[in-house]
């Protein structure tokens, strides 16, 4: 069985990422979607361990003493971090891993996965981002400007990102993304050992 793939996957605030996720794992097999811990309180309809782990300020910070994280960063004044011993169980039996988390995340996630996917979702324009965090209606004026803010710094490190995704007409995203992932496990990189012994069976005919 070969070894899943690591897909981290970051965006704007409001670019649709956690659409994305829902559509992506509900249209294809294989996919496990990781599910980070936080500290921000859940938003109406969002349920403790299906959208997230929701955990006080605390809790959090024992699951960082007890090394229980990949990678976690702050955000808005709350933290998010990535439970390790799920990820890796999904990796070993063959399943794609999506890791929904920061830009800050993904940096950490890359220098300790170099072999992860990184993927940016954003709107087609900073206007479009703009109208779909107001049109949420689940913010205050001083939070969407927070996350605007924060998308203007998040900006100036997409290009560290191996894909960018642009959510314009859903469905379309969600094949695209499911395209990359798929394309990498045929990737070079992710075959070498297949390729080697290709290379030594080759060998073999100009023997003799």
């Amino acid at each position: 069985m070969s070894r899943g793939v690591l897909v981290v996957v970051s965006g704007f605030s409001g670019a649709g990422k956690g659409t994305i996720m829902k559509s992506l794992m509900a249209k294809y097999d294989n996919y496990a979607l990781s599910v980070s811990a936080t500290t921000r309180n859940p938003r109406p309809g969002e349920e403790d361990g299906r959208e997230y782990f929701f955990r006080t300020r605390e809790e959090f910070e024992e699951m960082i003493r007890q090394d229980q994280l990949i990678e976690y960063a702050q955000y808005v004044e709350n933290y998010y971090g990535t439970p390790k011993a799920y990820v890796e169980e999904q990796l070993s039996q063959g399943r794609d891993v999506i890791l929904e988390i920061e830009i800050q995340g993904a940096r950490k996630i890359k220098k300790k996965f170099p072999e992860a996917v990184l993927v940016f979702v954003t709107a087609p324009s900073m206007e479009v981002l703009r109208e779909r965090l107001v049109g949420r209606g689940t913010e205050t004026a001083e939070v969407i400007h927070q996350r605007l803010a924060r998308a203007a710094q998040e900006a100036e490190g997409v290009d560290e990102y191996d894909y960018v995704l642009v959510n314009d007409q859903l469905d379309e995203a969600v094949d695209r993304l499911h395209g990359i992932i798929q394309s990498e496990h045929f990737s070079m990189k992710r075959n070498l050992d297949f390729i080697h012994e290709i290379q030594a069976q080759a060998a073999k005919f100009t023997e003799n």
